[in-house]
């Protein structure tokens, strides 16, 4: 059976399940995700924590030698095994060099960004000039609001899914008392039904079909940090920009972790950090997507 591209994790897990008949709770389903799984040597690259390096641990449990199982990849990635070797390069160049660093080098620190913005394209699925790689997540997602929020008597409310990260639920906040705006008239938030734990995409596309002439913006996670739920992209880019939306996405739990193709899915603007799927550290770069239909159109606050 051939796998779509957007295929939902739980999904794919039920496919599985069905093509080997066994249920998907069975260890035959996760030793076939293994087997199929063609990036699993990556593992290697990474230091996996032993359980006795781990603060909670009771020791008493488990075997301290054994390598934990890492389920914190949403907060902050592993350490690839070449960062000590990467900051010693740029160490050593800065004791030698000194301010030269800044001008020479295979990395020269000035144009540091402009050094990795070419593997992040393929990454998030958009040209080089469509990205900048500078700042942190919420200081790139204000400056974007501040150039595509511009609220209008009729269009100003932003769009968004009930229990979205708290750091973006507090920029839109800002943003909307930037403005001057009533928060809670606003801010509208689309919460899963009662007793379900995942939003609907049919009850996201009514919600935009029937607000959409009163919503300016629509800000979604692209990977809910919470839940797990992937949602669909350019499905609610279609129809946010089909009712006159800016539509943009919080992707820090989705990039390095799905399939992106911003430029095709024609996305208006896109933010991200990099210390959890792509594994830069505490502190790494984070990212700004722009399309390049508004590079001469939309312009900052």
């Amino acid at each position: 059976m051939e796998t779509s591209p957007l295929e939902l994790p739980a999904d794919r897990v039920q496919r599985i399940a069905a093509e080997l008949k066994c249920h998907p709770t069975d260890e035959k389903v996760a030793l076939h995700l293994d087997e199929e799984d063609a990036l699993r040597h990556f593992r290697e690259y990474f230091y996996i924590p032993k359980m006795k390096d781990l603060p909670p641990i009771d020791l008493s449990l488990v075997n301290k030698d054994d390598d934990a199982i890492y389920f914190l990849g949403h907060s902050l990635g592993l350490q690839p095994k070449m960062v000590k070797t990467y900051l010693e390069e740029e160490l050593d160049k800065w004791a030698k060099m000194g301010a030269y660093g800044h001008d020479v080098g295979k990395r020269p620190w000035i144009i540091g960004d402009e050094s990795i913005v070419g593997l992040m394209k393929d990454i998030v699925g958009a040209s080089e000039k469509e990205i900048a790689l500078m700042n942190a997540l919420t200081v790139n997602l204000h400056l974007l609001l501040l150039s595509f929020f511009k609220p209008t008597p009729k269009r100003y409310k932003i769009l968004l899914e009930a229990k979205a990260f708290s750091s973006d639920h507090y920029a839109i906040e800002s943003q909307l008392q930037l403005h001057g705006l009533d928060v809670e008239k606003s801010m509208r938030m689309i919460k899963p039904r009662e007793g379900e734990e995942i939003l609907r995409m049919e009850d996201i596309l009514e919600v935009i079909e029937k607000e959409g002439d009163s919503i300016a913006v629509i800000l979604f996670s692209g990977l809910h940090f919470y839940t797990g739920q992937l949602f669909n992209i350019p499905a609610i880019t279609k129809a946010g920009q089909a009712k006159g939306c800016f539509v943009g996405f919080d992707l820090a739990h989705a990039v390095g972790n799905v399939e992106l193709h911003l430029h095709d899915w024609g996305v208006d603007f896109a933010c991200w950090c990099s210390y959890k799927y792509l594994n830069s550290g505490a502190g790494g770069l984070a990212g700004a997507f722009v399309h390049e239909k508004h590079a001469h159109t939309v312009k900052p606050a």
